[in-house]
């Protein structure tokens, strides 16, 4: 799974310094190691902003990340650990759970104040996604924007360029659920089909929220739109994270990591 990951990590970096690698002539060698190796996200323009700078992160800012960051501690290597061993779903989503809190909202919310101290306006990965009330803000500005950042500038602006929006928004859903096999299937050697499935899934779910129905009934707003953004994106995460993965894949993580 690591592996995997690390590979399609670099497949974006790569991707997106390409077309700008001869922007770093009057960047500097530092800010393009930075971006290469230093920081999680897929945009690269926060280190190619010469003049712009970002704001001191504020004391509240670092302490809260710093408590999410143990919090994610504290699941997988406290509330994870005192499960009983025949609770072993729950103790690998417990763990999983904490492994999104230790990294994707901790370490890697501690490393975007880093480089905002340093003036590069990046934005955290994670955006406080339980404030989301529509599919779209969700998928596109609080839940791993580097993700987000990468699939729309090369793959939901190409295909805007060649078919209709509604297409290109669910073709770029189901790449994602393809993209997602490869980090969670194919690493569980089961379980194939079911992220590709979830994410056909949000795709269906945000054109209902942008269609006349969808207005009428209040979605993409408001409490209406957050209790169908729980339905459709949260309730059935289960698919996403499928059993196969959680029994094949995190929790032999855990156990090697000590935390069960």
């Amino acid at each position: 799974m690591w592996a995997m990951a690390a590979a399609l990590f670099a497949g974006g970096k790569w991707l997106t310094w390409w077309p700008v690698r001869r922007e770093w002539n009057r960047q500097g060698i530092g800010n393009a190691l930075g971006y290469l190796l230093l920081w999680v996200g897929m945009d690269v323009r926060p280190f190619l902003s010469g003049g712009s700078f970002a704001p001191k992160p504020r004391p509240s800012l670092w302490g809260f990340a710093v408590v999410k960051t143990l919090l994610g501690v504290a699941l997988i290597w406290g509330a994870a650990r005192m499960l009983p061993a025949t609770t072993g779903l729950l103790r690998g989503w417990v763990g999983m759970v904490g492994v999104i809190f230790l990294l994707h909202f901790g370490l890697f919310h501690l490393l975007a104040l880093l480089w905002n101290r340093r003036g590069v306006p990046v934005r955290p990965l994670m955006h406080c996604p339980v404030a989301a009330t529509s599919l779209a803000e969700f998928w596109g500005r609080r839940w791993n924007t580097g993700f987000h950042d990468l699939a729309l500038d090369h793959l939901f602006r190409p295909l805007t360029a060649r078919t209709t929006l509604p297409v290109a928004r669910l073709l770029t859903f189901a790449v994602s659920g393809l993209v997602h096999e490869l980090v969670i299937s194919v690493p569980a050697g089961a379980g194939y089909g079911l992220p590709t499935l979830y994410f056909v899934l949000q795709g269906l779910g945000s054109l209902g929220e942008r269609s006349s129905l969808g207005r009428r009934l209040g979605l993409g707003r408001g409490v209406n739109g957050w209790l169908f953004l729980l339905l459709v994106a949260a309730l059935p995460a289960g698919c996403l994270f499928h059993p196969h993965f959680v029994r094949n894949v995190i929790l032999p993580m855990l156990n090697a990591i000590g935390a069960t």
